[in-house]
């Protein structure tokens, strides 16, 4: 099962993994618009996308929604934050995309044959937010635009132009301007 190998390379033992996933993973398939937790709500899962599209995001007063993560095939989907603090989750965790989802007790991550796992996710989630920081401040929405279409071209094929421009930072209607350039038309 890919989630048993996913936790194995985290650091958890392969016995361990497997034992983990048969016997307290779920399968749920999901629907568009599903939600699979509320913002507000406190977390207690994880998710592991086996197919679909899952997003995190935070729906304002006036209703306005930013769009936090996108997570795609093969990937965990949780709230650093909320798991660490056990505060409410300030993000929607919502199905973007039908999905096939396996969901596991977050309460896991914290027990002390689960410390590798935890360490690494933490090692990512820091290099990952660095880079994304970075990603957000240094560069300029055409450069955001680029260098998603150069590394995750998945998001740009599979994410739609309000989606996208969310999480560029800019308005649908500018996003269309940059994909009209020239220098951004696909190749």
């Amino acid at each position: 099962m890919i989630l048993s190998s996913v936790l194995n390379e985290l650091g958890l033992d392969e016995v361990l993994a497997t034992n983990s996933v048969q016997s307290l993973a779920q399968s749920l398939s999901v629907c568009c618009g599903d939600i699979l937790l509320r913002q507000g709500e406190i977390q207690n899962h994880v998710f592991f996308v086996v197919s679909g599209i899952l997003k995190a995001c935070h729906y304002s007063d006036n209703g306005s929604d930013l769009s936090k993560e996108f997570y795609f095939t093969n990937e965990l989907c949780f709230l650093y934050s909320s798991w660490l603090t056990g505060q409410p989750a300030q993000y929607q965790i919502e199905v973007l995309e039908d999905a096939l989802i396996l969901q596991f007790p977050i309460r896991l991550l914290s027990q002390p044959k689960w410390q590798t796992v935890k360490i690494a996710l933490l090692s990512q989630q820091l290099i990952y937010k660095e880079q994304k920081e970075a990603f957000l401040l240094l560069n300029t929405p055409e450069q955001r635009y680029r260098f998603l279409t150069e590394y995750r071209p998945n998001w740009v094929r599979q994410l739609n132009n309000i989606q996208l421009a969310s999480y560029i930072g800019i308005t649908p209607v500018s996003l269309s301007r940059l994909k009209s350039r020239p220098s951004n038309k696909a190749k």
